[in-house]
């Protein structure tokens, strides 16, 4: 996959974890980053467990995005409806129910099964990139290395899986 050049939306969990590897400057400074604000508000709790060097600045992260977006109650109830057996968390849910709207070449980075699956029923699993390959698009290699869930390998592997499973189903 080339570099992508649109908008890359990013679920709560790859926040996180591009925290963890000190990969979120590579990450915001090489892309246009984007979330809802849910996925904003799931990085904060367990920040007063966390050591200093691992807590995430609310405001400083509001910041590093290129766009925050709000969603409603409403936009994820109708997103709810449109896919009933898959259960999403709410920044999940919301981060969903923003990017089914949208008309521009957005691209999402995300490991949940739960929303990768989503995103495959949807059609969009030409949409759905690793963490792994979009740091190597931008040029770096985190230190600690990404966790199992945000290695290309693991995407490939899982979406593949998540695919067979779709089209096995009644």
């Amino acid at each position: 996959m080339a570099r992508h050049h649109g908008p890359v939306l990013l679920d709560t969990n790859v926040i996180l974890e591009s925290h963890r590897t000190g990969s979120w400057r590579a990450l915001a400074g090489g892309y246009h980053v984007e979330t809802v604000e849910d996925c904003i508000a799931e990085t904060q709790p367990g920040n007063q467990r966390r050591r200093a060097e691992q807590r995430i600045d609310r405001h400083g992260l509001r910041k590093s995005f290129a766009a925050v977006h709000r969603v409603t109650d409403r936009e994820r109830a109708e997103l709810a409806v449109r896919v009933p057996d898959i259960a999403l968390d709410r920044g999940e849910a919301s981060l969903w129910a923003h990017a089914v709207h949208r008309d521009d070449s957005w691209i999402l980075c995300g490991p949940d099964t739960a929303s990768l699956r989503f995103g495959i029923r949807l059609g969009f699993r030409d949409r759905l990139v690793s963490l792994e390959r979009l740091l190597d698009n931008a040029g770096h290699r985190p230190t600690p290395s990404l966790r199992d869930a945000y290695t290309r390998t693991w995407h490939d592997r899982t979406l593949g899986l998540l695919v067979l499973a779709e089209h096995s189903q009644p």
